[in-house]
């Protein structure tokens, strides 16, 4: 019983240390995004604007992060019965549509630079790139080594800003000592390509989990092959699969046993069947036993 309590304590300890330092890195990211915007601005440079756009996505990213990381917790509830992680979903398509927007907006900015260069403010790129490399550092480090899936992903997305950033102050010492306006707009372009694929990636993702899609690490025909490996099934039929966040897989089946079987006997198919599925990456599973010869009334 001590053994369960130090588990939980230490489960809790984990998930309580992980959404601190996700709500640190949602703060500092915020407050440098609006810092990026002016910037941008004030040294004339689309590129630093482009990283702005890149960092507003990571902020919402973040913050939404924050946010389910503290809801997820709750578990399900009567009015959501599989609980929160789906909402997780809501918050890739709001990031993937502001990311959109924004990209586009850049893209007329910079665009028309190629043809008619404007020199920015080097030695104000130089000073941003900076201080956006130690920022976003200190955002990567406060999240370095957490386990959850939600801190890595997000840890990611902050080292690519770091990576951005990299190339902001390689362009803007370059312009320190030739004059090379182009290269402003051209960084604004690489960076703002990099975020549109990124973006379109992620909103398939997310639209094929919306539609309930199977997912693409579960194969509901091998799991079908699997279950009638197991002693006293007969075949296995209706087999449907979908996700509730790209993570936490669903799979509802149908599997056909002998009339000769006996209650224990079909219990102990259930448990067999749930145990290989759970190894098999589907979270929840629902298990109909049939008996051969009857009818089954669900409709594909």
């Amino acid at each position: 019983m001590a053994h369960d309590h130090s588990h939980d304590h230490s489960h809790t300890h984990a998930h309580t240390h992980a959404t601190g330092s996700i709500g640190t890195a949602f703060f500092l990211n915020l407050l440098f995004t609006v810092a990026e915007f002016f910037g941008g601005v004030l040294t004339n440079s689309v590129a630093i604007l482009s990283d702005a756009v890149h960092d507003l996505g990571d902020s919402i990213t973040l913050g939404l992060s924050w946010y389910l990381n503290q809801k997820s917790i709750q578990g399900r509830d009567e009015r959501f019965s599989y609980g929160y992680r789906r909402f997780s979903l809501l918050g890739a398509l709001a990031t993937g549509i502001v990311l959109l927007g924004g990209s586009i907006l850049v893209l007329s900015e910079a665009i028309p630079r190629l043809l008619e260069p404007e020199t920015p403010n080097a030695p104000g790129m130089l000073a941003f790139s900076i201080v956006g490399i130690v920022v976003n550092g200190a955002a990567v480090l406060r999240l370095r080594g957490l386990s959850s899936l939600n801190a890595r992903v997000v840890a990611l997305h902050l080292l690519e800003d770091v990576l951005g950033w990299v190339g902001v102050l390689i362009v803007s010492v370059t312009l320190l000592f030739l004059d090379l306006p182009i290269l402003d707009p051209i960084l604004s372009i690489v960076i703002t390509s990099y975020i549109l694929y990124n973006v379109a990636r992620n909103l398939r993702k997310t639209l094929t989990v919306f539609l309930q899609a199977v997912p693409s690490d579960a194969d509901p025909v091998a799991a079908e092959a699997l279950l009638s490996e197991i002693e006293g099934v007969i075949s296995v039929h209706h087999t449907h699969s979908w996700s509730l966040d790209g993570e936490h897989h669903v799979l509802t089946t149908h599997v056909v046993v002998s009339p000769q079987t006996s209650w224990e006997e079909a219990s102990h198919i259930k448990r067999k069947a749930k145990k290989l599925l759970r190894s098999h990456d589907f979270h929840f599973a629902t298990i109909e036993i049939e008996v051969e010869g009857e009818p089954c009334e669900a409709e594909d």
